[in-house]
């Protein structure tokens, strides 16, 4: 099995619990409706939404996918860590057995937060996965944050 890992980082002028409640707690909801060509919806298929737990995401019509399964690794409120891995999907193919995330959300400049995310892709065989593909799956990450944020900002209320 080959193992590839990426890092990445968002920058924010929401704070921490505002995200976290939004991006991790409330994602299954949220999601579909701000981005709903990105996230059709998401259901869960085992557990009571805590570690564990197997959720299916279906795609929306922008996507050239449609569906993946994941996860929850670790859910950690309190320090804003979420854990959880993609155990398959169409967009997987014959090369990946699955990938790992983890996303924590810390403190930011001036009350806002920067978000961390380290995916860890494990592919079958000695495959590797191509910068291209890693960067297109970054592009739609942050594509989903940005949309998330824009709806925080647009309802200041929300999420508090």
């Amino acid at each position: 099995m080959g193992v590839t890992t990426y890092e990445h980082e968002d920058v924010s002028s929401i704070p921490p619990h505002r995200l976290f409640k939004s991006l991790v707690l409330d994602s299954d909801n949220l999601i579909p409706k701000v981005l709903p060509q990105a996230i059709k919806s998401c259901e869960t298929l085992e557990g009571n939404g805590g570690p564990g737990t197997v959720k299916l995401l279906t795609f929306g019509e922008g996507s050239q996918y449609k569906h993946a399964k994941h996860r929850i690794d670790e859910i950690d409120e309190e320090n804003y860590v979420f854990k959880y891995t993609v155990l398959e999907g169409d967009a997987f193919g014959d090369k990946l057995e699955s990938i790992s995330n983890v996303v924590k959300i810390e403190a930011g400049p001036d009350g806002g937060s920067i978000c961390k995310t380290i995916s860890t892709y494990h592919t079958k065989g000695d495959h590797h996965i191509a910068e291209d593909k890693i960067k297109e799956g970054k592009e739609k990450a942050k594509a989903i944050f940005k949309a998330i944020e824009a709806h925080l900002h647009a309802h200041p209320h929300e999420y508090n």
